[in-house]
């Protein structure tokens, strides 16, 4: 009974990431090249989200200025979500809604990029740091699901949404995961060049 549930959650994973690459790898190349172009102009990616997708902004984070398959030069990247003291004093002095807002407008500059990740779309302080970024000229690449939800509507034309068609969370956490590693490959290669494996 158990080993038939767990074989249900690898076939449905599967499945999933089968679909999603024939409908979102344009989209996740066009992702890759607005985060190509910002950090080729001296320009900084920020990441935000709740929970596993605040985990995500971490990876992701962690891969671009660590490295993820090769050797190179450390890229500028920030995950809004690692500051325990900035979080919990901008969500006590003024609210949780503003906790990655704030740090936009701290850290946020005309060219970057927000990551902005939730699998709802419609994580209210994701929301509060994507208007923030739009009002600074900022670039938006939105990770949602199901449907896309709220961010999916407050993105402008200029703007990528990866929108990861299936509503369980775990499934699109999953698609997420996976969508990330492409945008790290795709910035290593465009800006870099060549295979790893060369």
């Amino acid at each position: 009974m158990m080993n038939e549930r767990i074989l249900g959650h690898f076939h449905e994973s599967a499945e999933l990431k089968i679909q999603s690459a024939a409908a979102l790898s344009q989209t996740i190349s066009q992702a890759v090249e607005l985060m190509f172009m910002a950090l080729s102009n001296g320009n900084k990616i920020l990441a935000c989200g709740n929970g596993g997708s605040a985990a995500d902004c971490q990876h992701f984070a962690a891969e671009l200025v660590g490295r993820f398959e090769r050797e190179r030069l450390s890229l500028p990247a920030l995950a809004l979500t690692t500051d325990t003291s900035i979080l919990t004093a901008i969500a006590n002095d003024y609210s949780y809604r503003d906790i990655f807002a704030k740090q936009v407008q701290a850290f946020g500059q005309s060219g970057d990029v927000l990551l902005a990740i939730s699998s709802s779309g419609n994580s209210s302080n994701v929301l509060a740091a994507m208007e923030v970024a739009l009002e600074r000229d900022m670039r938006i690449v939105a990770l949602t699901g199901r449907g896309g939800g709220a961010m999916g509507k407050l993105l402008t034309d200029a703007d990528v949404h990866i929108c990861v068609p299936h509503d369980r969370t775990a499934r699109i956490q999953e698609v997420h995961l996976l969508t990330i590693h492409c945008l790290c490959d795709g910035i290593d290669a465009a800006l870099f060049g060549g295979d790893v494996h060369d």
